[in-house]
């Protein structure tokens, strides 16, 4: 979807909120004793906040990225970034050959895909391979050191680099240690089984990072973290300060008074009880501000405005105090004024995440940079 900088609902990322998460972080995990390389996660368009400028605005600070798939890593390496990347999903078998041409990092997560990697009959030799360990979350990954065990032989005898080997924690952003602590030891068995140990164990997100930084190994794949989000939703208090480096606005490009008993919206799910002011603001649930924002809220001239009416594809309308003229901004994400509405807060209304609520926003809204 291309993106629209003529219609004025911008997102706004400022970069030096996220090298500054990046360089706190990690000066937090070095008072500790810990020095990781830093792999952020730069998936689904980082998180929403665009994954080749942020990666261009970091790379002088990390050692990699993480991404989710194949194209993911391509665009990357189209945009001129050469350092590690790690694709963290398996890859379909036929498309091995793209991560040898653009030295890849792939992610082996069993016994039968390295099988079908070879029975392409493509070169391996020199491929790189981070073995996924399943210790609790159930996705992708080896659950027996006799799958991995048998996965490094097979690597080993084809030439193919075994480079890592890494697991992904299930509840590291929650208060309760119980599952935590199975999935950490479980992942010290599988790693201790091995035939010798690969260049890079790993298994630290963003919230294993900031509430488990004793587990911290060779390389940090710093998530959420990076982009000013808790990983907690709130459930957990940041161990120290994060900057949110996302906002949203846009602007009132109609408004108009309507009458007591007017309605308005799709299904006429709203009908005003007095004279009222309504305006309508270009986003929509095709840019991923979903219907349920129904009775939610948007910052206008410091003010808190209820949405009325179903939120449209391209639109929507809020309850306003007074009449505005057109090109007045709104809020959506951010604040104006001493009031502010944060991920966390949609997140919250609409019984979700934050990492949903941001990555949930189209490519249609433009993006625009500050601290480059």
């Amino acid at each position: 979807m291309r993106p629209s900088p003529h219609r004025h609902t911008p997102a706004t990322i400022d970069l030096s909120a996220i090298r500054y998460n990046l360089i706190t972080i990690r000066d937090h995990l070095k008072a500790k004793g810990k020095n990781p390389e830093f792999w952020p996660a730069v998936k689904a368009n980082a998180y929403g906040h665009g994954a080749v400028e942020v990666s261009k605005a970091i790379e002088e600070l990390v050692e990699g990225y993480c991404v989710s798939n194949l194209d993911e890593a391509i665009e990357l390496r189209d945009a001129g970034i050469e350092k590690e990347i790690l694709v963290l999903s398996g890859i379909v078998p036929n498309n091995v050959d793209y991560a040898l041409d653009l030295n890849l990092s792939l992610t082996a997560p069993s016994l039968e895909w390295l099988k079908l990697i070879l029975a392409t009959d493509k070169p391996v030799q020199g491929l790189k391979l981070h073995l996924k360990v399943d210790t609790g979350m159930g996705r992708i990954g080896v659950r027996t050191a006799e799958e991995a065990n048998q996965m490094v032989e097979l690597m080993d005898s084809h030439g193919i680099d075994f480079t890592g080997v890494f697991t992904h924690f299930a509840t590291a952003d929650e208060e309760a240690q119980e599952n935590f602590n199975k999935q950490a030891s479980r992942f010290v068995e599988i790693v201790a089984s091995l035939p010798r140990r690969p260049k890079y164990v790993h298994s630290t997100n963003s919230a294993a990072a900031l509430w488990h930084d004793g587990q911290v190994q060779d390389i940090e794949r710093l998530g959420a973290g990076l982009y000013g989000i808790n990983p907690s939703n709130g459930a957990l208090e940041l161990p120290y300060e994060l900057k949110a480096a996302f906002s949203l606005k846009s602007e009132i490009y109609h408004c108009k008074e309507i009458t007591a008993g007017d309605s308005v919206g799709y299904g006429a799910t709203y009908k005003a009880e007095e004279n009222t002011f309504i305006g309508t603001i270009p986003i929509g649930y095709a840019d991923g501000w979903t219907r349920d924002m129904q009775g939610f809220k948007v910052l206008v001239d410091g003010k808190f405005c209820e949405i009325v009416g179903r939120v449209s594809m391209d639109q929507m309308t809020v309850k306003l105090d007074k009449a505005y003229p057109i090109g007045t901004v709104v809020t959506l994400i951010g604040g104006d004024g001493d009031k502010k509405i944060t991920a966390d807060d949609i997140a919250q209304w609409r019984h979700t995440i934050n990492y949903e609520v941001l990555t949930l926003l189209s490519d249609r809204i433009y993006r625009k940079y500050l601290g480059k």
